[in-house]
């Protein structure tokens, strides 16, 4: 696999090798040795999750407090605009965000790790989005930072549109005074 740094250190682009021919393809779209030594962590993943969303749905961005998830994230069918947000306050690029087109073509995964916010919007007709958490699913520590807060100022691919929200995704709060408790 090819591994790519963003401007946010740990959060990495992985682009698994591809066997294509006439009849389709294969690839390993997850070996946890492989991702252990891309990533630099002994994480294990705990959970798998799978969405679909209709074009123009914005989910994000979460996070869990006290009980952070790492996520590996894809795109099996569709195109997705991903975003991770550095929410740690010790860290350098705390307050900075990085987003990747991810779509069913290329394959390439995102690595969101523990201590990040994170959100996507749907650029296709619909996408299903898979994705793997290194913590269970907490819903009491559960936050959400608004997606369009203006400190954050995330360049969404709108295109002039306004994103569909969940009423949680609607409630998001400001970046500032947000809860980042570990």
């Amino acid at each position: 696999m090819k591994v790519t740094q963003t401007a946010i250190a740990d959060v990495l682009i992985i682009e698994p090798r591809i066997f294509g021919d006439a009849r389709g393809f294969f690839f390993e779209s997850f070996n946890q040795r492989d991702f252990n030594a891309a990533t630099g962590t002994d994480l294990t993943f705990v959970q798998d999750n799978h969405s679909r969303s209709a074009k123009g749905v914005l989910r994000g961005l979460h996070y869990q407090v006290g009980q952070p998830q790492g996520k590996l994230v894809r795109v099996v069918r569709g195109a997705a605009y991903d975003v991770a947000v550095d929410i740690r306050p010790e860290s350098p690029t705390f307050g900075k965000w990085v987003g990747v087109e991810l779509n069913e073509q290329d394959n390439r995964q995102l690595w969101v790790p523990p201590g990040l916010a994170h959100g996507f919007l749907v650029l296709s007709e619909t996408a299903d989005f898979l994705y793997k958490a290194t913590d269970y699913y907490a819903p009491a520590q559960e936050r959400c930072v608004a997606w369009d807060d203006p400190d954050l100022a995330i360049d969404w691919p709108l295109a002039g549109s306004s994103p569909l929200l969940s009423a949680k995704d609607k409630a998001g709060q400001a970046f500032r005074g947000a809860d980042f408790q570990t």
